[in-house]
């Protein structure tokens, strides 16, 4: 499902419902990090780092500890560029070699409405208005959480370039469908903060993708070096 809206060079690895990847046994770095954690997170930590692990071997790379970095974000082997995702049902995790993109930024959620008071918070004046018109010409879709979870990928991707948070309203995204296309599309992210640079360029927009399918919505985002 990802694999769709990233790069041919990207390699991703996901692992649906209660399937449960090979290799999910943690590195005792990683234990350390969920000694206390409840079951669920435990495991939603170990399968995306099994798809990680098992997109290395794709690449080339010898499978090894991914331990969170700052804020939260995994440290990635020397050489690659990578994201992960993880939600009830679902987890995957996407790896490109760094000469081939600057970043990217991979997120997957429930195709479920918002919680209650999250939507308020996270969108500016001008992307409720154009989901407005979404919802209107295609109700099917619960356009709230495709936008949370393009933020997501935004800030995924915008991390590693820049070391920074970025608000969920320091990006203005615009999201759009494929012509014909019910439950596919791309989206635009302006940013309204100096974006990072990526070489000698300063980079102002992020571009992605989003599907929905088998009860989930997925976005993802690639920057590529020019």
């Amino acid at each position: 499902m990802i694999e769709e809206l990233l790069p041919d060079t990207v390699v991703t690895v996901e692992a649906f419902g209660d399937e449960e990847p090979p290799n999910t046994v943690l590195y005792p770095e990683e234990e350390a990090v969920v000694l206390r954690a409840v079951d669920k997170r435990r495991r939603e930590f170990a399968v995306v780092r099994s798809c990680a692990r098992r997109a290395m071997e794709k690449l080339g790379v010898s499978p090894q500890p991914i331990l969170p970095g700052e804020c939260g974000a995994p440290a990635w082997p020397a050489g690659l560029a990578g994201s992960m995702t993880h939600c009830d049902g679902y987890g995957a995790a996407a790896l490109v070699r760094a000469t081939d993109l600057a970043s990217l930024g991979i997120d997957a959620e429930p195709h479920q409405t918002l919680p209650e008071g999250v939507l308020p918070a996270v969108v500016l004046p001008a992307e409720a208005d154009r989901l407005r018109r979404l919802a209107g010409d295609r109700p099917g879709i619960h356009w709230g959480r495709l936008l949370f979870s393009a933020k997501e990928s935004v800030y995924k991707a915008w991390f590693p370039l820049t070391g920074r948070w970025l608000d969920f309203t320091e990006a203005d995204i615009d999201v759009f469908a494929d012509p014909g296309e019910q439950y596919s599309g791309g989206f635009r992210a302006r940013l309204l903060v100096p974006g990072p640079w990526v070489g000698d360029r300063r980079v102002d927009l992020f571009e992605g993708r989003w599907t929905v399918r088998r009860g989930l919505v997925a976005t993802a985002v690639s920057v590529p070096h020019s």
